[in-house]
């Protein structure tokens, strides 16, 4: 996620936007002015059409434009509620951790550092192991290893979190039987675990569920449509002016489009998706502080 000033407004205008944005809107703004520039010449040049001849107006494209509008906005506010509720689960996610850990602090005697290290590597292997369920799987590589057998039991499962969810379960109903947790800490203590699946189930919900094929391909057909046919709204009222004038439109609906795109699954790696990867970090930290340090 990019961190910057909204005060600033100089280093914002002038700032330029992630290259995977500017990959796709950088050919169709050259396709568009060259497509504008061959339309002027053959009207105006060869054709030689002016507007007693050839009348153009604006009139239709204005009031596409407002049902465009409306397409693009509820395009925006849904992508964005996605983006938000994504941090709004990653923020109950730190808190879950934190809550946790300051549970099990209390409950394990300062002597017991084997729980207490066992349960500060799991708690941060199950968000690790969530940040990249999230993306393309689970990396074994940045997981704390507990045991001989930890990473085997991972790489036999496909879902990485469910099985280390499973593994923080079994070892608190062991801790209880030991009579070294007792039935109300339990209870306690299965309140957080189950808040950690409610989390990980409602950004599976997000990833898992697009924005609906229909109305994503509809709105890039009517901005295509749109697009494609403005050129003809301006060309003999405005002449060679129409080649900017359909640039800063193309810009315009295509940044709108590609914008809410981007933030329409916050947990990947593009330049403005949620900063996973500096969360996962934070709880690892937070977690060790409170279970290790006395």
């Amino acid at each position: 996620m990019v961190n910057y000033n909204p005060k600033v407004w100089f280093s914002l205008i002038f700032h330029a936007y992630s290259r995977g944005v500017m990959r796709t809107l950088t050919p169709a703004i050259i396709f568009m002015t060259v497509f504008s520039a061959g339309l002027c010449y053959l009207l105006l040049d060869v054709f030689r059409f002016h507007e007693e001849d050839f009348h153009t107006t604006i009139s239709m494209h204005s009031l596409l434009g407002i049902v465009l509008g409306l397409f693009l906005v509820f395009r925006t506010n849904s992508s964005y509620d996605r983006w938000w509720e994504g941090r709004k689960l990653w923020g109950s996610m730190v808190n879950n951790t934190r809550n946790l850990a300051h549970k099990l602090n209390a409950m394990f005697n300062l002597a017991d550092q084997e729980n207490r290290t066992w349960f500060a590597a799991m708690i941060a292997n199950f968000v690790y192991a969530t940040k990249e369920h999230l993306r393309k799987g689970a990396k074994l590589e940045e997981f704390d290893v507990v045991d001989d057998k930890f990473l085997d039991n991972l790489r036999s499962v496909k879902h990485v979190p469910n099985r280390i969810a499973s593994m923080m379960y079994s070892r608190i109903n062991t801790l209880y039987q030991k009579g070294v947790l007792t039935g109300d800490q339990l209870f306690l203590v299965d309140k957080e675990l189950k808040e950690f699946a409610d989390i990980l189930g409602a950004c599976e919900r997000i990833k898992n569920t697009p924005i609906p094929y229909n109305y994503s391909m509809y709105i890039k057909q009517f901005i295509f449509i749109y697009l494609i046919t403005l050129p003809f709204a301006f060309v003999t009222t405005s002449g060679y002016y129409t080649i900017p004038i359909v640039m800063l439109i193309t810009f315009v609906l295509l940044s709108v489009e590609l914008i809410a795109e981007e933030i329409e699954d916050p947990f990947g790696r593009d330049i403005n998706d949620l900063p996973t990867d500096e969360l996962a970090m934070k709880i690892k930290d937070n977690v060790r502080e409170i279970l290790l340090t006395n």
